[in-house]
């Protein structure tokens, strides 16, 4: 397995160098002007200093050249000079938003760990209830439960989250007054009082979030249980005289998670970018709020670093899903 994660590691370089290169020249044909925002006022000579000290008076390609030694080698020293006290990277250039005119990862550490906080938990919370929904209603096919479910998934898949954000808030916050609107991202939590406020904070865009996860996980697990119901191996274990217990939770699932670590694994990067429209419905000031608010701001250098993000975060969980292949199926070799 060793040999294979190198083979695919050394694949994924040239990959993410045509992403790179997609994402900034792209970017270059983009309009906006990172002057737009200044004074009519600031002479043109000043102006031009100002675009100097952007970076932006050299090529297109020397600049592309220049951020990229700025993400893979500048931006992890400095990560090495702050855990370490090092100066490895005392003096050199890094990645300067254009809106705030501080570090691209700075801002980033500071966003991601209340996107982390709403993400994350939406997520564990959609696998807790996704995995065991779709095992049952698989086992029992066309009972209430599996129609009830069915429905209800349907519902949650096709509801769009800047409509079903709208809607919890309307309900939990106006009408019933149970959580509020807002999501207080100064919030400290440091006792037992701010622990339930967060908690209280984060159950609707959870909520939103959630339920499209769990709409799309659960309907995938339903059917790759189907399949394995009535497979030969399923059979031979019933005659055997084993649990029905043991036949589902032992022989099944394991053999039905297989394509559904495959969507969760692909997914982790995809509720990054769907989080986006739910932080901005409960202003949550996390990465997507960010990702939004430099787009209206023209700021390249930030809309970049974070879709090649994203990018390495669909490459790194493409490898993961793989990996967890030959865990789960012991007939899965790579070496």
């Amino acid at each position: 397995m060793l040999t294979y994660t190198l083979r695919r590691l050394m694949f994924a370089v040239p990959t993410l160098f045509f992403i790179a290169a997609a994402i900034f020249f792209l970017l270059e044909l983009a309009p906006g002007d990172p002057m737009a925002n200044v004074p009519l006022t600031v002479p043109s000579e000043v102006r031009e200093q100002m675009r100097q000290a952007l970076g932006l008076g050299e090529p297109a390609h020397i600049r592309f050249v220049l951020w990229l030694k700025q993400f893979f080698w500048i931006e992890p020293l400095n990560l090495v000079d702050h855990w370490f006290g090092t100066t490895f990277a005392e003096g050199e250039l890094r990645i300067i938003s254009w809106q705030n005119r501080s570090p691209v990862f700075l801002t980033i550490a500071e966003r991601i760990p209340q996107t982390l906080w709403v993400v994350g938990t939406s997520y564990l919370v959609a696998i807790l209830i996704a995995i065991p929904i779709g095992i049952y209603s698989a086992y029992r096919q066309y009972s209430l439960f599996d129609q009830a479910g069915t429905f209800i998934t349907m519902i949650g898949f096709s509801v769009p989250p800047f409509f079903s954000g709208v809607f919890v808030i309307l309900i939990f916050s106006v009408y019933l007054g149970w959580f509020p609107t807002i999501y207080d991202t100064r919030l400290v939590v440091n006792d037992w009082d701010s622990f339930m406020q967060q908690v209280r904070q984060m159950i609707l865009p959870v909520m939103v979030l959630a339920l499209q996860i769990t709409s799309q996980l659960s309907r995938f697990m339903r059917a790759s249980v189907l399949d394995n119901l009535n497979q030969d191996y399923v059979r031979t274990a019933r005659a055997k005289g084993l649990v029905e217990r043991r036949v589902i939770l032992v022989h099944v699932l394991r053999n039905s998670l297989l394509p559904v670590v495959t969507v969760i694994a692909l997914y982790v990067p995809a509720i990054f970018s769907g989080a986006i429209i739910t932080e901005q419905i409960f202003k949550v000031n996390g990465i997507g709020q960010l990702l939004i608010t430099a787009l209206q701001a023209n700021d390249w250098p930030m809309v970049q670093t974070l879709s090649f993000i994203f990018a390495v975060l669909i490459v790194v969980s493409n490898l993961v899903a793989d990996l967890l292949y030959g865990i789960l199926d012991p007939r899965i070799r790579y070496d």
